[in-house]
């Protein structure tokens, strides 16, 4: 599929040029995406170490990280998830686009002026397609339940938390930043899949903590089964994350609640609903729901999911 030749950063096409650049900085500004993925990759390993190596992780280290399962957790790795993809944007688009660059993307992240029907289909739409991939994983309908009407009251809460954290610490990366650049040079589709595999690769140091939904056995097939759907339920996902993306002329927003209320609901929705299943089945039940959505959407879409060239 051909693209429109245009500059790999968004920024060397403002009227603002910014200087050349030797060294390593020189490197950034002629290979801004594969910067990008080194920077937010090493970032976030480097901080989510700590953790990595205590008693919750490899056990190498003879400490924890305080506040139980939850509270270690956010401690031992909002840190590095932060300076991961978050850094790496900002780094890479000061390198490439001076003030400029950081002035046009900060006005990217708080583009919230869209047709308030994406904010619905978002916020209907991942609870519609969870469920419904769960229903096709076999036996998993015969132990559902009614939710507790406590889901409804900590839902919001909940889903404002993930807003915060996990969807403001990856998706002014990921989407805001390297989508547009991998729709350029690959199209949306191929684009897509990479960079789904790329967001799941960088998760990888996670799967050796109790962070991971199979354990951190890693010489155990169900841990490498674990991997497996993840990778594969990162790639479903970022179809229909990359098609409101571009539907709402790159709105950071509303592809962050789509991220946020997918874990939102994994984590709050799913278990009261399928209470015999466990964290796997539930990544499988995701992978299901949106792959079949995701192949609609390619097809619907004949592989443009809402693309119409850069916008910058």
């Amino acid at each position: 599929m051909s693209m429109p030749t245009r500059p790999d950063s968004a920024i060397e096409a403002r009227s603002v040029p910014v200087p050349r650049r030797r060294g390593p900085l020189g490197a950034v500004q002629r290979f801004p995406l594969i910067s990008f993925y080194v920077v937010a990759c090493a970032a976030s390993w480097l901080g989510w170490l700590p953790y990595v190596l205590s008693a919750q992780g490899q056990g190498i280290l003879d400490f924890n990280f305080p506040g139980g399962p939850e509270g270690s957790q956010l401690l031992g790795v909002l840190p590095g998830a932060y300076i991961g993809p978050l850094g790496a944007a900002l780094l890479v688009t000061a390198v490439t686009g001076g003030r400029e660059g950081l002035r046009a993307w900060r006005r990217r992240l708080f583009r919230l002026r869209v047709g308030w029907h994406w904010y619905a289909i978002v916020l209907i739409g991942v609870p519609i397609t969870m469920v419904s991939g769960a229903f096709g994983i076999p036996g998993l309908a015969e132990s559902i339940k009614s939710p507790p009407v406590m889901v409804l009251a900590v839902y919001l809460p909940a889903l404002l938390i993930q807003v915060v954290t996990t969807g403001l610490a990856e998706e002014p990366g990921w989407r805001d930043f390297a989508l547009p650049l991998m729709q350029r040079r690959m199209g949306p589709a191929v684009g897509t899949a990479v960079l789904g595999v790329v967001w799941a690769f960088w998760h990888l140091p996670l799967f050796f903590t109790d962070w991971s939904l199979g354990g951190k056995e890693y010489d155990t097939a169900h841990w490498w089964i674990t991997i497996g759907v993840f990778t594969i339920m990162c790639v479903a996902i970022s179809y229909p994350i990359t098609w409101v993306f571009n539907h709402t002329k790159e709105s950071l927003p509303v592809a962050l609640l789509l991220h946020a209320s997918n874990n939102t609901v994994a984590s709050i929705v799913l278990p009261e609903i399928f209470p015999d299943a466990d964290g796997v089945t539930m990544l499988a039940a995701g992978a299901l729901g949106y792959g079949l959505v995701s192949v609609v959407l390619l097809g619907v879409t004949r592989g443009r999911l809402g693309y119409r060239g850069p916008r910058d």
